[in-house]
């Protein structure tokens, strides 16, 4: 039986005033958990998405945990791509490797088609199980957009400075163009099942973008960036955009149709505000103070908190994912912290 429904991340994700300052932190279902890294010596990470059961624990798990205010769902970025002909494999301590990557507009006219009922079964069933049975809080779906996600299948793996990404960007419009369809149809369809299977909001993940300037984003990437957030906007449920190094394309994103800019630490959100961001905000503490003294982290956490309660709309995340270092009850104290705090100050 499920407890009462708390929707604060949905209504902050709405422009909303709320009681006290939703959270939930990037990659909190994972590396630092024991009982995590306990299943991960048995089972891949694919073959944990693989298992709905085991999917929906590893998932819930920082819910019940810490008490943040939302989950997201337990799967990788690359969980669509071998549907559509995309040999790829996650390397312990690398990351994705992509064995057939692409080089030419006829490497793009390979690509298939997904139907996720058929297959990504799996990933659905995972969400049932979570949304009609064990969470009292919405759970994130999410999808790699597609500029980070054909970085990963043009350099075949992780990148420094995506030399080769860029250059099929530049040299090969036709084929870049090809491409960012291919990903915009993948992503649509993959995001809409996952809210058919009950996801109440959708994080999209260009971890990467930043890697460009403002206009070439303007030119090879808002487009169908555009594309993409029109359809799921159909949808009605909250849209959230995140990269990593990306502050200078933010007013971009607050162009697009979406609902929450997702801010790194690179960017005070005050910073955001006056630059023009009218949308929700979420962001933004630096992952890397997490591993600093108590004083640091609550000195910093109230700083960002101040900000971001300067107006209704406003979501705590990091600005990036959590470390295997972290301790998970420092999050877990990190996350009254923002509660208690927000909901006196509010």
């Amino acid at each position: 039986m499920l407890n009462e429904f708390n929707d604060t991340l949905l209504r902050a994700a709405r422009g909303e005033k709320t009681d006290h300052v939703p959270v939930w932190y990037m990659r909190q279902a994972g590396r630092s958990q024991p009982e995590y890294r306990k299943i991960k010596e048995k089972y891949s990470l694919f073959e944990i998405t693989h298992q709905p059961e085991l999917s929906a624990y590893v998932t819930r798990l920082p819910v019940e945990q810490y008490g943040v205010d939302a989950a997201i769902l337990y799967k990788d970025i690359m969980t669509p791509l071998p549907a559509i002909g995309v040999d790829v494999d996650i390397k312990s301590g690398i990351g994705p490797v992509i064995s057939n990557p692409i080089r030419s507009l006829s490497d793009v006219e390979q690509l298939g088609e997904l139907s996720p009922e058929d297959d990504i079964p799996y990933i659905l069933d995972t969400i049932k199980l979570l949304t009609t049975e064990q969470l009292s809080v919405p759970l994130i779906g999410f999808s790699g957009a597609p500029f980070t996600i054909a970085s990963y299948m043009v350099e075949g793996g992780p990148s420094r400075n995506y030399n080769k990404t860029k250059a099929l960007m530049y040299t090969e419009p036709k084929a870049w163009f090809a491409l960012m369809d291919k990903l915009a149809d993948t992503i649509i369809v993959y995001v809409k099942a996952q809210i058919k299977a009950g996801a109440k909001a959708i994080q999209i993940f260009d971890s990467w973008v930043g890697a460009l300037n403002v206009e070439d984003y303007r030119m090879f990437i808002k487009p169908v960036m555009d594309r993409i957030f029109s359809s799921l906007k159909e949808e009605n449920v909250p849209l959230i955009m995140f990269g990593v190094g990306a502050s200078h394309l933010a007013l971009e994103w607050n162009d697009l149709p979406l609902d929450v800019v997702g801010l790194d630490w690179r960017m005070p959100i005050s910073e955001a505000r006056s630059m023009g961001i009218h949308k929700a905000v979420q962001g933004n503490l630096d992952p890397s103070i997490l591993l600093s003294s108590w004083e640091v982290i609550e000195e910093r956490t109230k700083k960002i908190l101040d900000q971001g309660m300067e107006q209704p709309g406003y979501i705590f995340n990091l600005g990036h994912g959590v470390f295997p270092e972290v301790n998970p009850e420092i999050l877990k104290k990190l996350t009254s912290l923002i509660h208690e705090y927000s909901a006196k100050h509010s």
